[in-house]
C-alpha cells in the first residue's frame, strides 16, 4: 500500500500498531492464564469466567454468555454487524512424559510461550480481547458492531457452537474473522470432513471349528483395504487439495474370546474437497464395501450428542461442509489492506489443512469467513505447544484494523 491510499484510508495504522506493541504484557499474562486452566471440550466454564473478567476490565460495551456456555463480548453500535471467533475448549495434554514443561503451568522464554492451548486457540482469545481495547482507546467503533466470541466445543464437534449461535440467538454478522492458528498468514477456506462408520455382520461360532461361522474381522480386513485404494481416487481441486479417507478405529463384538466374531466396525475419518458431498461420500463408501464383496455393509454418519457444560445437549449430524471464499471478496480484501498498511509487505493468503468454525459458519450457513490467526497450525494437538508474542501482537493490530477498512470497502463499492 503506498502512502497516498493510506492516506486516504481512514485508519492510523501506526497508532494501532503502537497500541498492539504496548499491550504485550497484558496478552502475555492474559493468555498464560487461560493457558494455566485446564479447558477440554465440555469443561470451559472457569475458562470463560476469566475471559468474562478480562472483557469488561478492558471495557467492553456488554459481555453475556449464552446457553450452551459460548462467551459474547460486544463493542460499538454501527450498523455493520462483524465478528471475531475463537474456540477456547482445548485437547487433552496426552502423554505428560512428552512434554519439556508443565502443560498448564506453561512456560515464557524471550517472544515464546509455551503450554497447551497457546497456539490452539487461546492465543487468538487474547488477541482479539485486546484488538477490542485497541477499537475502544482509538474510537474506532463507529460505523459497526464488533461481536468478539470465545466459543465452546470445538475440539469435540467444530462448529456446533456456530449453529447454536446462528440458529437459537439468531446473530449473523456480514462476515467472520476465525483467529484460528494461520502463522499470522491470511486463510480462506478449508476441507470439509465426516466422522463415519461402516459395519458388517458375520456369524459366531467355536474357535476350535472357525469353518463353521463367518468371521466379521476378515470380511472387515477386506473392506478395509478397499477403503485404503479409495483414497487414491478422491477428488483434487487446485487451492483446497485432495480429499482422503482413513479408517481411525475398530470394533467388534464376539460372544466369547474363543469364539469367531460376529459383527465389526470400523469408524472413518473423511475429509472432504470442493465437489464432495455427504451423499457422495457415503455412496462411495458402499461401493467400496461391494468392491469388497459385501454389499450389504452399513455405512452411517456418526451425531454428536455430548452435553455442554451448562448442561445442554444440543445434537447434530457430524457431516461438516467444505468452505472457501473468493480472494477478491469484500471480507478478504479488507484483510489484505490491513496487512498492507500495517506491515507494508503482501501477506501470503493460504488456506487451513484443518477443520475450524467455518464449517458451520460458511459451510452451513453461508456468512463468509476469513482466518488470520497468531500462532501455527503444526503446534495444534502436538505437546510442547508453543505459541509467540511478537504474532499475538501483529494479530491484535489486525483485528483492531480489520472492521474500518471493511465498513471503507462496502461504503465505496
Amino acid at each position: 500500500m503506498n502512502s497516498k491510499q493510506e492516506k486516504n484510508m481512514s485508519v492510523d495504522f501506526k497508532a494501532i500498531l503502537n497500541k498492539a506493541e504496548e499491550y504485550k504484557p497484558q496478552m502475555t499474562r492474559f493468555l498464560r492464564d487461560m493457558i494455566a486452566i485446564p479447558s477440554e471440550s465440555c469443561e470451559e466454564r472457569a475458562v470463560v469466567e476469566r475471559i468474562r473478567q478480562e472483557m469488561e476490565a478492558v471495557g467492553f460495551d456488554k459481555v453475556e454468555v449464552d446457553g450452551m456456555g459460548n462467551i459474547l463480548g460486544w463493542i460499538g453500535k454501527g450498523k455493520h454487524l462483524i465478528a471475531m471467533d475463537a474456540h477456547i475448549d482445548t485437547v487433552g495434554i496426552g502423554d505428560r512424559s512428552l512434554w519439556k514443561f508443565d502443560p498448564y503451568q506453561g512456560m515464557e522464554e524471550g517472544d515464546a510461550i509455551g503450554g497447551r492451548g497457546g497456539s490452539d486457540q487461546e492465543g487468538g482469545m487474547a488477541s482479539m480481547v485486546y484488538a477490542g481495547k485497541i477499537i475502544k482507546d482509538l474510537k474506532l467503533e463507529d460505523e459497526f458492531t464488533l461481536l468478539v466470541t470465545g466459543t465452546v466445543m470445538e475440539e469435540d464437534c467444530d462448529g456446533l457452537c456456530w449453529q447454536y449461535i446462528i440458529k437459537e440467538s439468531g446473530i449473523r454478522p456480514e462476515f467472520v474473522v476465525s483467529t484460528e492458528p494461520t502463522s499470522c498468514r491470511i486463510y480462506r477456506g478449508h476441507r470439509g470432513r465426516m466422522e463415519m462408520t461402516v459395519s458388517i455382520k458375520g456369524l459366531s461360532c467355536h474357535g476350535s471349528a472357525p469353518e463353521r461361522g463367518d468371521n466379521a474381522i476378515y470380511k472387515m480386513a477386506r473392506i478395509a483395504l478397499e477403503i485404503e485404494k479409495l483414497n487414491e481416487r478422491l477428488a483434487d481441486d487446485e487451492f483446497l487439495g485432495k480429499g482422503t479417507v482413513t479408517a481411525t478405529q475398530f470394533f467388534f463384538s464376539s460372544p466369547s474370546q474363543c469364539a469367531v466374531p460376529d459383527s465389526a466396525t470400523i469408524q472413518v475419518d473423511r475429509r472432504l474437497t470442493v465437489g464432495e458431498t455427504e451423499e457422495i461420500a457415503c455412496a462411495e463408501l458402499k461401493d467400496a464395501a461391494a468392491r469388497a464383496g459385501y454389499p450389504d455393509a452399513t455405512v452411517e454418519v456418526l451425531t454428536y450428542e455430548r452435553a455442554a457444560y451448562t448442561g445442554l445437549v444440543y445434537p447434530t449430524k457430524k457431516y461438516f461442509p467444505t468452505w472457501v471464499i473468493p480472494e477478491d471478496a469484500a471480507p478478504t480484501q479488507s484483510l489484505v489492506s490491513a496487512y498492507q498498511g500495517l506491515f507494508n509487505k503482501e501477506p501470503v493468503v493460504d488456506k487451513w489443512t484443518f477443520s475450524t468454525n467455518g464449517v458451520a459458519i460458511m459451510g452451513m450457513h453461508d456468512i463468509p469467513v476469513v482466518g488470520f490467526g497468531p500462532g501455527h497450525e503444526d503446534q495444534a494437538h502436538a505437546p510442547n505447544e508453543l505459541t509467540w508474542k511478537s504474532e499475538l501482537v501483529q494479530a491484535a493490530a489486525m483485528y483492531a484494523a480489520i472492521p474500518s477498512l471493511y465498513c471503507e470497502r462496502v461504503k465505496n463499492g
